[in-house]
């Protein structure tokens, strides 16, 4: 089953829509910090979420588009975080992997739609995570970008052939018609979609039985398509019989 991360970019208020993510179904609240540098607005709820940290026990998605991330680092890793994310475009990539490391929190690299995939290569061994940008990152509310759908098989087959264990996540447009394509995805980000909702909790369902049902359907297509083969066995087993009589 796919997890669900609700990001709070597109948040009108922070502090009441992250106590409604704390009680809800979704997996992570992801949060967004934006540097005004490596993305053009800023966002940065710390202050926020350092004031109802002792009211809330959601796990943190950290996703840091910060072109210099080490004060976000340092201060994330006080809260209930589980994922700090840097993006594989800045520079000294191994020194904020490793001070996420020392923290004990799992480290992940983000990749920007124009980025190739190769990029990621030399970090597999490093990471848990990989966000795959599925907009251009640092504004909620963009619309889905198709051919993030072959990015994430390529980097799936990356992680498979590297014999690594890291989870792919999928950040961007993200709604429950584009849910559904999102078949190697481990973990689905979704912002505005979720928290310009009435009811967050039905979107949040809606995203996962929509995101789980290709995999359903593909194992139904896969066991039907063995049952056939089982079929024609069997016929050409009789016909081989018949031969021989």
């Amino acid at each position: 089953m796919k997890k669900i991360s609700v990001s709070i970019l597109s948040s009108k208020n922070v502090a009441k829509d992250v106590m409604k993510l704390n009680a809800s179904s979704a997996d992570y609240i992801h949060i967004d910090v934006c540097d005004g540098h490596f993305v053009k607005n800023r966002f940065n709820p710390f202050k926020t979420l350092y004031k109802l940290y002792p009211e809330t026990t959601k796990r943190l998605d950290v996703h840091l588009m910060d072109r210099k991330p080490k004060k976000n680092i340092n201060k994330y890793a006080l809260l209930n975080t589980e994922y700090i994310t840097v993006h594989v475009e800045i520079d000294k990539l191994e020194k904020y992997l490793d001070m996420i490391d020392q923290y004990g929190i799992k480290a992940g690299l983000a990749i920007n739609p124009d980025t190739p995939v190769e990029a990621l290569e030399p970090y597999l061994n490093r990471i848990s995570v990989i966000i795959v940008m599925s907009v251009y990152p640092g504004l909620g509310g963009q619309t889905f970008i198709e051919d993030t759908i072959k990015k994430v098989l390529k980097i799936k087959n990356m992680i498979v052939k590297a014999k690594a264990d890291i989870k792919i996540t999928v950040d961007g447009g993200i709604n429950d018609e584009v849910a559904k394509s999102l078949d190697f995805a481990d973990i689905i980000v979704s912002g505005s979609y979720v928290v310009k909702s009435d009811n967050f909790n039905e979107k949040i369902e809606l995203l996962r039985s929509n995101a789980d049902k290709l995999k359903t359907k593909k194992r139904t297509v896969r066991r039907k398509i063995k049952e056939e083969n089982i079929e024609k066995k069997k016929t050409r087993k009789k016909k081989e019989e018949k031969k021989e009589e």
